[in-house]
C-alpha cells in the first residue's frame, strides 16, 4: 500500500515514512500544500495522511479542494489542536480520520490500515482467499491455518494482491506498492517472484492468474 504524506515537518516526515516502510505502508512526502493534488493526479495512493498547518495551501484548503472535486480517497488527518471543536471540524470538511500530535505509531498504522479497508468495501481484519488468509494485526499469512513462510518480497507482492482481491494489477501497479522507488527494481523481477509464489500456492487450489493486457490477481478455489 502507498500514501502520499503531507507534512511541513521535516524530521517528523522523514521518520515517519520510514517507520511506516517497516510496516508495510509506503509513503510519499510532500511539504507544500500547493503539491497534494498535483502529487495525487500523478499516482495512485491508497491514503492521505494531511497535516493541517501546511503552508502554501492549509490543510483545509487542502481538503476542500479534493473533495469540491469528488475524490473519495481516505484522508486521515494530523494536526496538533485537539479540540472537540477541530475534531468536529474537520470530518465535517470531509476527513475520514482524526489524529492528534503527538501520536502512537501503532494507532496511526492502526487508523491507516482500517481507513484503507473500509475504502475498499472490506472492514474485516482478517482477509481470506480461500484457504489463504493474511491477519492485518500479525502482518502474516496462513494456508490451512498454517503458518505460510515467505521472503519479504514474496511477503510484500502476496498482500498486494490478496489486499486488491479480485482486482487485476500490472507489473508497474504491483512495484508501486512494494517498493520505495520502482525504477530501481526491474519488472521482470515481478514475474521471478509470481513464480515463486504460484510454487508455494501449487495445490492448494489458490492461483494467481494472469489475465492478458491486465495483469495479476488472485483467485480463490472454485
Amino acid at each position: 500500500m502507498r500514501i502520499l504524506l503531507a507534512e511541513d515537518e521535516p524530521e517528523l516526515a522523514n521518520w515517519l515514512a520510514r517507520a511506516l516502510e517497516r510496516g508495510g505502508l509506503l509513503a510519499d512526502w510532500v511539504s507544500d500544500g500547493r503539491d497534494v493534488l498535483p502529487s495525487l493526479a500523478a499516482r495512485n495512493y491508497d491514503a492521505l495522511v494531511l497535516d493541517l498547518g501546511l503552508p502554501g495551501l492549509d490543510g483545509h484548503q487542502v481538503l476542500a479542494q479534493l473533495r469540491a472535486g469528488d475524490q473519495r480517497l481516505p484522508v486521515l488527518i494530523l494536526t496538533a489542536r485537539n479540540s472537540l471543536m477541530a475534531r468536529v471540524g474537520t470530518l465535517n470538511e470531509g476527513a475520514d480520520d482524526f489524529l492528534a500530535k503527538p501520536f502512537d505509531l501503532a494507532e496511526l498504522e492502526a487508523r491507516l490500515h482500517a481507513l484503507i479497508r473500509r475504502a475498499r468495501g472490506s472492514a474485516h481484519w482478517r482477509q481470506s482467499c480461500g484457504p489463504l488468509s493474511w491477519d492485518a494485526g500479525t502482518k502474516g499469512f496462513t494456508l490451512d491455518g498454517q503458518p505460510l513462510a515467505l521472503t519479504p518480497r514474496e511477503h510484500a507482492v502476496l498482500r498486494v494482491l490478496i489486499q486488491h482481491l479480485g482486482e487485476p494489477l500490472s507489473k508497474t501497479e504491483i512495484l508501486d506498492r512494494v517498493v520505495s522507488d520502482a525504477r530501481d527494481v526491474s519488472p521482470e523481477a515481478i514475474e521471478v517472484l509470481m513464480h515463486r509464489l504460484r510454487k508455494r500456492l501449487d495445490g492448494t487450489g489458490v492461483r494467481i492468474a494472469t489475465l492478458r493486457g491486465l495483469g495479476y490477481v488472485l483467485e480463490a478455489p472454485a
